[in-house]
C-alpha cells in the first residue's frame, strides 16, 4: 500500500490529487486546487509552497503507508514569460515536497495522458472523464485537480510496471520458468516474496 500525491503546477492554480494504491487498485483520497489570487509572483510561490506543505503534512500525520509524489514536467510554451512562471510554480511545489523528505518523480504531460487515456494528446475533458472512470468518482473534479489525480495515476501505473519488470528480471536468475511470455513462480519464490 502507498499514498501518491500528484501535482499539476500552475502559477495561478496548482492542482493536486491524492490516491491510495493497493496492488492494482487505486482509491481516491482527496483532490483540489491551490489558488493564488495575487499579482505578486513571490506571494504566489509562497501560497503554493505553504498549501502543498499543509496538505502533505496532514497526510503524513495520519498515513501508515509510504507517501510518494509525482509532478508534471514543464513544457516549452510559445510565451517564454509563461514558461518561466510555470517553472517557478513547479519549483515551489518540488521544494515543498523535498522539504518534507519526499521523493519526487517527474512525468511529461504526454506520459500522463498516455497512462490515463491511452492517448498522449488527449483533451482535458478526456482526462477528466478517464480519471472519474479509473477512480469510480460520481462528481467530475475541476480540471486542475483532475490533472493532479491523473499525475498520481500515472505514477501508480509506472511504479507498478517497474515493480513487475524488477520482479521478472529477478526471477530469470532464480530458475523461474517462462511459458507463453509469462513467468511462472515456484512455491519457494512465492514464499520469498511474502
Amino acid at each position: 500500500m502507498a499514498i501518491i500525491i500528484g501535482i499539476d503546477p500552475g502559477s495561478r492554480m496548482t492542482g493536486y490529487g491524492i490516491v491510495q494504491q493497493t496492488g492494482d487498485k487505486l482509491t481516491y483520497i482527496d483532490a483540489g486546487t491551490i489558488r493564488t489570487d495575487t499579482k505578486e509572483m513571490p506571494e504566489r510561490l509562497k501560497r503554493i509552497f505553504n498549501g502543498l506543505t499543509r496538505i502533505t503534512q496532514h497526510h503524513l500525520k495520519y498515513a501508515d503507508e509510504p507517501i510518494y509524489t509525482a509532478i508534471e514536467q514543464v513544457f516549452m510554451a510559445e510565451n517564454p514569460d509563461s514558461a518561466l512562471k510555470l517553472g517557478q510554480a513547479r519549483g515551489a511545489a518540488i521544494a515543498a515536497m523535498v522539504a518534507l523528505d519526499l521523493e519526487v518523480s517527474e512525468y511529461t504531460a504526454r506520459q500522463i495522458k498516455q497512462a490515463v487515456c491511452g492517448y498522449g494528446a488527449a483533451a482535458k475533458e478526456q482526462v477528466q472523464e478517464m480519471v472519474c472512470r479509473i477512480l469510480s468518482l460520481d462528481v467530475v473534479p475541476q480540471a486542475d485537480a483532475a490533472d493532479g489525480l491523473a499525475c498520481a495515476i500515472c505514477h501508480a501505473h509506472s511504479s507498478h510496471s517497474m515493480n513487475k519488470l524488477i520482479l521478472n528480471s529477478a526471477m530469470r536468475g532464480r530458475g523461474a520458468s517462462k511459458k507463453k511470455g509469462r513467468w511462472r513462480l515456484t512455491e519457494e519464490d512465492l514464499g520469498n516474496l511474502r
